[in-house]
């Protein structure tokens, strides 16, 4: 019995070497016979790479004078570079008889994109919304917008967002898609931009002399675009006041531009007033009681504070 079980053991390993040996024999047999193509493939694979970064310097000194964005000009040449590897890399699994590797990659290829697709649309809205930006050039870096509640300068156009530099010195990445698809507003199109400034004057004031004190005290503001001329407008009749608003012209490049003559404005006007005798009231606050009845002592204090302020 022993005899006999390490005769059959003897002979299953005796086979078992034997499929081995056949097989690595033919390996090498199809080796060789696949060398040929196989030093072909090295060689394309190689050339490939060549092409590859070949056409894509080429693109890098081209695309500039076509466009002037740097991120679309580094991602066409990206793609392109990536797309000639791929034709490469199709021919050397031909020349390598390797046909249906070829179709299942690119049938797994087109499977991995759809599904990375759905997986990641919020990625590719924004990547996509990007691209179109950076080719119709709506704004530039530098400028500054108000886009979806935010309002800044623009300090970076990436292919995925578009960073804001609020005034306050917060930094907002802001998605191209949003970007895209929702209103917004560029300040730095335009090189004046118009102030109004809102104000009031007492019911008993001459609206002919306030319009000339405020229309010769806008003229103190520094940088006022000369060729555009003040307007004072009255807007309403208010429970306190007669209200007006004041519109003139300044230069616009920074927020603070915008800020510093309105400020400017606002001190003007002010000293002009206080000169002419023009009174800007606030509001006030009457009690009637009816009957000549005498108020409770805390009603008295509050209109007495009332009418300190």
């Amino acid at each position: 019995m022993v005899l006999q079980a390490v005769f059959a053991l003897t002979s299953d390993f005796s086979n078992t070497l034997n499929l081995v040996t056949d097989k690595l024999v033919a390996w090498a047999e199809q080796f060789v016979v696949m060398l040929p193509n196989l030093v072909v493939a090295v060689l394309l694979l190689t050339v490939t790479i060549f092409a590859a970064r070949l056409v894509k310097r080429l693109a890098t000194r081209f695309l500039p004078r076509v466009s002037h964005s740097v991120t679309i000009n580094s991602l066409i040449a990206t793609l392109v570079y990536f797309v000639v590897l791929l034709f490469g890399l199709f021919f050397v699994l031909s020349v390598l008889n390797l046909d249906k590797t070829v179709t299942s990659l690119l049938a797994g290829v087109g499977i991995i994109g759809l599904a990375l697709g759905f997986a990641f649309q919020d990625i590719a809205a924004n990547f996509i919304s990007g691209i179109i930006i950076a080719i119709q050039r709506p704004f530039n870096v530098g400028d500054m917008i108000k886009t979806n509640d935010y309002f800044g300068v623009i300090e970076r156009i990436r292919l995925r967002t578009v960073d804001l530099r609020q005034p306050t010195g917060e930094m907002v990445l802001v998605p191209n898609r949003k970007v895209f698809e929702n209103a917004l507003i560029n300040y730095s199109v335009n090189t004046m931009r118009r102030v109004d400034l809102d104000c009031g004057v007492a019911y008993d004031s001459d609206l002919d002399q306030v319009r000339e004190v405020v229309l010769e005290a806008v003229q103190q503001v520094p940088h006022l675009v000369r060729e555009r001329a003040p307007e004072v407008m009255f807007t309403e009749f208010a429970d306190s006041a007669i209200t007006f608003q004041l519109r003139f012209w300044i230069p616009y490049k920074r927020q603070v531009d915008y800020v510093g003559a309105k400020s400017a404005a606002i001190m003007s006007i002010k000293k002009a007033f206080d000169e002419a005798g023009i009174n800007i009231p606030f509001p006030i606050r009457t009690l009637h009681v009816p009957g000549g009845a005498v108020l409770p002592v805390a009603l008295q204090n509050e209109e007495v504070d009332t009418n300190k302020s």
